[in-house]
């Protein structure tokens, strides 16, 4: 099995270096990893041996390749997208270039996994992170009754904007704590002791694209009608992205069957004892793989609706674990591999 990764230095491409050492029964025979110009000739440890990166280049270093797990954005992924497949490589992207075109199946493996045998161009799009850990979530209502409505409010962290938003946050509290004015580039206004209701470029109808992305791409995922509606805010908190989420259910949903519908779920832990102080925070789910939830109560203006809280680390299961665990169900399913 002949893996590669594209975009191998950036936040996302580190990730998933570290999940497939973590993953050691992830069959990777060779690693090929690749990068801009700026990245290529680093070198990485993988299992004991040191890989060298690549140039990304318009040529046949991907003859051979199994499958490519790109995250280098959007730009790069539409320019680079038929290099890669040419020659049968399965391409795994992590950016949103192909997540709403109709040949290309936007998959989470919890909610629709075998979506992803229906590639004809040979790439499957992970989803943006906001998205991929509430349809998760949602998936446990799903199987009680359809849902009819979602409305969202994320919390997101600063690594939704790579290793430049991370280190742009830790700079800003440095500046500050030091009496220097902060610099604010990666982010529209200072995130240091701040929060800001805005992420993405604003479109026509006053949402934002990632308000946008949640609401199409839950649909396409989970093959609903539901209509989603969402403020997406960040937050200055380094990794893991939080999300109040509200679901209006064709019949009601006790919040005992939420709970043990949670429990269930594949990919879910239930932390949900609030007399105890137990519920889902971004400083204990920072590297852990799952989707938490908790906070499960009944809405007090609707009995066909629920609330909860979600917290998931967005560069794990929100970016490189989703990908790699679609690249761990082919394989297991024997649909990739030789």
């Amino acid at each position: 099995m002949r893996i590669a990764i594209v975009g191998a230095s950036g936040a996302v491409g580190q990730e998933f270096l570290k999940i497939l050492e973590e993953h050691a029964d992830f069959p990777v025979d060779e690693l090929l990893l690749f990068g801009s110009e700026r990245s290529a000739g680093r070198t990485y440890m993988f299992r004991g041996r040191e890989v060298t990166v690549r140039l990304l280049q318009h040529n046949d270093d991907f003859r051979g390749v199994d499958i490519a797990l790109t995250s280098a954005g959007a730009g790069t992924s539409r320019e680079y997208a038929a290099t890669i497949t040419k020659h049968g490589a399965l391409m795994i992207d992590n950016s949103s270039a192909f997540r709403m075109d109709e040949d290309v199946p936007l998959v989470v493996p919890e909610v629709n996994a075998e979506d992803a045998l229906q590639a004809p161009r040979r790439i499957i799009a992970n989803p943006n992170c906001t998205t991929i850990q509430m349809v998760v979530a949602l998936k446990a209502i799903e199987n009680l009754s359809h849902i009819r409505r979602v409305r969202v409010a994320t919390y997101q962290s600063a690594s939704g904007a790579g290793a430049q938003g991370m280190a742009e946050l830790e700079e800003q509290h440095r500046d500050l704590a030091e009496g220097r004015e902060p610099r604010s580039e990666k982010f529209a206004y200072q995130l240091a002791y701040n929060v800001i209701p805005h992420i993405d470029v604003f479109t026509e109808n006053g949402y934002t694209k990632e308000e946008m992305k949640m609401y199409h791409e839950t649909r396409k995922i989970m093959h609903t009608d539901a209509a989603v509606s969402a403020t997406c805010v960040r937050v200055p908190v380094m990794r893991a992205h939080s999300e109040s989420i509200w679901v209006e259910t064709e019949r009601p949903v006790s919040v005992e069957e939420a709970r043990a519908a949670f429990a269930a779920a594949e990919g879910v832990v239930l932390m949900d004892e609030p007399a105890e102080k137990v519920y889902p925070m971004p400083l204990f789910i920072a590297g852990k793989e799952p989707v938490y939830v908790g906070r499960i109560r009944k809405d007090l203006t609707d009995p066909n609706s629920l609330t909860f809280w979600c917290v998931s680390d967005q560069i794990k299961k929100g970016a490189a674990l989703n990908a790699v665990q679609i690249a761990e169900w082919l394989i297991r399913n024997g649909k990739i591999g030789r």
